[in-house]
């Protein structure tokens, strides 16, 4: 049975996540600060993060920020401010989709369930091509059955959709993918969202394997066309 975190202040809405999301079967934990939230995702017993925007404490951006590199699970922001800015700055942070308040409860539960049923195809599923035992570019070494990237020998932390999309370039070199196919091909038409989550998650990867993310050489941007990986 699924655990899901629901961090969030209001504790009407907070009841109200609870009681649709354990309808359905989740177990569920409650917080209601960002100190708390940050804490709480850290112990990974939760398997998947409903992070509201605007905890006291310190605020989702921030928890965010401190857990992303240290759990792999989707986490979903939940937020009455739906600017263009405020979601790219989420995605940019690790965050993998927004859910706008006022929200549907049933929304709520299907958007956690696909992102479940995607995370588990992604880490466990077992199926796809099992690829090359190591794929090496210089000194970048994925390893795609234990799910693992190095660069120089030194374990990089990769969430789950990194991970994804850049096994997915590593595997179809010097081949251009537009924004949009990229998006097909790792978050599906059943993802809510739009192809900006690419940009932001090519810039997450650069920042890790390539040695000066701002004049990339792994990944390159083919401008008018898409992002190349180059062996």
């Amino acid at each position: 049975m699924s655990c899901i975190l629901i961090a969030e202040d209001d504790a009407e809405i907070a009841m109200l996540e609870r009681d649709y999301l354990e309808i359905e079967g989740f177990e569920t934990e409650l917080v209601e600060d960002g100190e708390q939230a940050a804490a709480a995702a850290l112990t990974g017993r939760c398997d998947l993060i409903l992070l509201d925007l605007m905890l006291p404490g310190c605020d989702g951006y921030e928890v965010c920020r401190r857990i992303r590199d240290r759990v792999d699970v989707p986490i979903l922001m939940v937020t009455a401010r739906t600017e263009s800015v405020d979601k790219i700055r989420g995605l940019g942070l690790g965050a993998d989709d927004y859910i706008a308040k006022p929200f549907d409860p049933a929304e709520l539960v299907a958007r956690v369930k696909a992102h479940l049923s995607r995370y588990a195809r992604l880490t466990g599923g077992g199926e796809g091509s099992p690829a090359q035992e190591v794929i090496t570019i210089g000194d970048v070494e994925i390893f795609p059955r234990s799910w693992k990237v190095c660069k120089g020998g030194r374990e990089l932390k990769m969430p789950n959709r990194e991970f994804t999309l850049l096994k997915f370039l590593a595997e179809n070199p010097n081949i251009v993918f537009s924004k949009e196919q990229l998006f097909e091909k790792i978050w599906g038409y059943d993802y809510v969202g739009d192809s900006a989550t690419v940009t932001v998650h090519i810039g997450r990867i650069r920042e890790k394997i390539e040695d000066d993310p701002t004049h990339p050489k792994i990944i390159e941007t083919v401008w008018g066309a898409g992002y190349r990986l180059n062996r």
